[in-house]
């Protein structure tokens, strides 16, 4: 069972108590951080305010210790439709920076696992986003939808770079030169997400996964979370970097907890490391 210990933002804190910001809610289940686009009359559109909330749950989900992994998520039947319209016009027209820019800059150099359940459609943004989550759960009524060129825009988020890379260049080509529309299954086929459920099953997958996430030794996952997104880029370094970190966890608390339960016979216990 899913036990909510809800948050309210302030000041790129996380204050412990029963509140939540007006569009953006968190909570907390032990080791696990959910994070919910909370707008579902307006499709979960994002607003300057709504950004500024999930980069700091981001940043807070980052630098405390007692949480693991997060889950990232969208209220009611929609994932999100992307940037709120008139928002994005009135930053535009007065020449603002994107609120978006921190927002992706959190999400991209996040080093504690980031799950995606995605809940209905995912426009622009909305799909974008999910390049930087580690792990990928969607529903049979998810859509993915990125129609940039169509609004005489360009791909954001570093999708440009990310999706020919994940789904090659055609598939990419088709997704953000055409803004063809992604389907559920075909999402799954290709491998962009790692799961497909019913809709009631969503957050119960995702929850269970990242429960999972949250009992592993957490620095080893750190790590290992960051060779995967930021390794070396030739297989020569990228060997002799995974043999520094190799040796240093082979002498480090985690892999003697790990050893010690093999040898007992026991369940490891990693809950006391940060």
């Amino acid at each position: 069972m899913w036990v909510r210990s809800t948050c309210h933002l302030i000041s790129g804190s996380i204050c412990r108590g029963n509140s939540m910001t007006e569009n953006v809610v968190v909570t907390r289940d032990g080791g696990v951080m959910e994070i919910v686009f909370n707008r579902p009359e307006k499709k979960n559109a994002l607003t300057r305010a709504m950004y500024a909330a999930v980069v700091d749950a981001l940043s807070a989900a980052d630098t405390d210790p007692e949480v693991r992994v997060a889950i990232l998520t969208g209220a009611g039947d929609i994932f999100t439709s992307g940037n709120d319209i008139k928002d994005f016009q009135v930053r535009a027209a007065a020449g603002n920076e994107s609120p978006a820019s921190p927002f992706l800059t959190a999400l991209s150099t996040m080093q504690k696992p980031l799950i995606g359940a995605v809940n209905g459609a995912a426009i622009g943004v909305g799909t974008t986003m999910l390049a930087h989550c580690d792990l990928i759960v969607a529903s049979r009524t998810a859509r993915f939808v990125m129609p940039f060129t169509s609004l005489g825009l360009v791909p954001e988020a570093g999708s440009s770079l990310l999706f020919p890379r994940l789904l090659g260049n055609q598939r990419a080509s088709a997704l953000l030169l055409l803004g063809e529309p992604l389907t559920a299954e075909a999402a799954l086929e290709w491998g962009f997400v790692n799961q497909l459920v019913e809709p009631e099953a969503l957050m119960d997958t995702a929850r269970g996964l990242a429960r999972r996430m949250a009992a592993l030794p957490p620095r080893a996952v750190r790590q290992t979370k960051h060779l995967i997104r930021h390794g070396a880029p030739d297989v020569t370094a990228r060997i002799a970097e995974e043999l520094v970190l190799f040796r240093e966890r082979l002498s480090a608390p985690e892999a003697a907890e790990a050893f010690a339960a093999f040898v007992e016979k026991r369940k490891p216990d990693f809950s006391r490391f940060g």
